[in-house]
């Protein structure tokens, strides 16, 4: 069967249809932008002390010094957190010197939020643990999400998985707002983690089959991402304008639903259609892109012996059911998968240890958020122009070890304690290490990408003589597929 792209080739690149198919799906990543960051905001812990019933007190204040131990927190003297004295009726303060918990709950500081989830289920103190564990609940789902929507949308289509996951992203948002406790809050946030990766992903793979060529580099590089770093951006504004957790929620669900109009300018995959073997509704898709560029599709886009080839692959695949196990049964895809799942791991790590990080830090964290999502705008350009005019075994080892090695030289700033530097000598280093594996992979740029898996190229440290061989073998059976359909005609 011919090249997709070459029968397809009548389109353009950049007609129209591509325009309208470019903006939508680039758009549609904008809420995954601020979806998985608005944690930094519910989760945020306000300074807080424990409630003292006898006092008629609601604010902050030095009189609490009788009731409230003092501790030292970064170098700052403030009244603790999770103790006070207990009640001494002979005392002339009322207080005596020993020390209990907060048997009474907590006061929170509302200076910079009016609640978060943290003061809305007291996660503080014995509870603190629960704070972080909301946000790794988070990246469970999000995990979940990114094995099973692949496999969901092979089986169902890439359209129908992009509008599930959209829905559910949406849906179960608003329904967190409404969590009346903690566990039901955790559990709707699996599910939206699951949500906002698929449909990441989603709209990734459906750009990338619905274009060609250097529009889908540009999609890929700069159409979904900046969309990401503009629903990143938005984030503090929300935040900065709504300090109440359950309606900055609602805030940023609703503009979910202003993609439902999608569903009528986003077709299925051409693609994904015709590995199914649905060659008519491919064609019909095909040939209302060529309308909407004002060009005169071909009577016949698919030529029968095209047709008869694609349908003898497809009852060929029916009887192989492919498997993750698929990904390390053969030697070149398995040592690209598993250095990719390295990068991978290394790359969110570091990028969401730093990003969720920025309440931490000081001055104002509405304003660390912005400058944080402000500077991907600048990043995502940079890459283009790289992606551009360099290889990619130049671009990924380079953005990694410079990466790596600025978290590194934080080491050398003057910090307050040595466990604020250890977490960027961890993302640091291995974002180095990550760097260096990225060398071995096989340059893609300019490349035929394969669409099988015993076209994926070795390693590069597997030396000449390796691809020497691999390339004599190749030949060997090109020669001999020759001799046979020779034999046949």
């Amino acid at each position: 069967m011919k090249d997709y792209e070459e029968i397809t080739s009548f389109l353009g690149e950049w007609g129209p249809f591509q325009k309208v198919i470019f903006l939508l799906l680039s758009l549609s990543s904008i809420p995954n932008g601020y979806v998985g960051m608005a944690m930094i905001f519910l989760v945020d812990i306000p300074p807080h002390r424990c409630r003292v019933p006898q006092l008629n007190f609601s604010g902050f204040g030095l009189d609490l010094n009788y009731s409230i131990p003092l501790q030292e927190v970064k170098g700052e003297i403030i009244l603790s957190r999770c103790t006070r004295f207990k009640e001494q009726v002979d005392s002339a303060t009322g207080f005596g010197n020993e020390t209990e918990g907060c048997l009474d709950g907590w006061e929170f500081s509302k200076e910079q939020y009016r609640s978060t989830i943290v003061t809305e289920w007291d996660l503080v103190c014995g509870n603190a643990w629960k704070a972080p564990f909301t946000v790794t609940i988070f990246f469970f789902g999000v995990l979940s999400g990114s094995f099973l929507s692949g496999i969901i949308s092979d089986r169902y289509g890439r359209r129908f998985i992009f509008f599930a996951t959209l829905a559910l992203q949406t849906v179960f948002s608003i329904l967190q707002a409404a969590a009346n406790s903690w566990e039901l809050f955790c559990a709707l946030y699996f599910i939206v983690g699951m949500g906002q990766i698929a449909n990441y992903c989603a709209a990734f793979i459906l750009g990338s089959e619905l274009l060609i060529r250097n529009v889908r580099i540009n999609f890929a590089s700069l159409g979904v991402s900046i969309c990401y770093a503009i629903g990143y951006t938005a984030l503090p504004m929300f935040a900065w304008f709504i300090r109440s957790w359950r309606i900055l929620l609602i805030a940023l669900s609703v503009p979910g639903f202003l993609y439902i109009p999608l569903w009528w300018y986003i077709p299925e995959s051409p693609r994904w259609l015709l590995s199914q073997g649905r060659v008519k509704e491919a064609e019909d898709i095909i040939r209302a892109a060529a309308r909407k560029n004002g060009i005169t599709p071909p009577d016949i886009i698919f030529k029968p012996e095209d047709c008869e080839q694609l349908m003898e692959n497809e009852n060929k695949e029916s009887q192989r059911l492919y498997t993750w196990l698929d990904l390390i049964k053969t030697t070149n895809i398995r040592n690209i998968t598993l250095i990719s799942i390295i990068i991978w791991i290394v790359i969110s790590m570091t990028y969401y240890g730093m990003s969720l990080n920025t309440p931490n830090m000081d001055g104002d964290p509405y304003f660390n958020c912005l400058v944080a999502a402000s500077s991907e705008f600048l990043a995502y350009g940079s890459i283009w122009l790289f992606i551009r005019y360099t290889p990619r075994r130049f671009t990924l080892p380079f953005t990694m070890i410079l990466s790596g090695t600025l978290l590194l030289i934080i080491k050398f700033i003057p910090q307050g304690t040595y466990n604020k530097i250890l977490p960027y000598i961890l993302m640091g280093g291995t974002t180095v290490i990550a760097g260096v594996l990225s060398l071995l992979l096989p340059e893609t740029k300019g490349e035929q990408l394969p669409e099988f898996i015993n076209q994926v190229k070795p390693l590069r440290c597997m030396g000449m003589h390796q691809a020497s061989r691999d390339g004599q073998r190749q030949k060997g059976n090109a020669q001999v597929g020759n001799e046979v359909n020779n034999i046949q005609e």
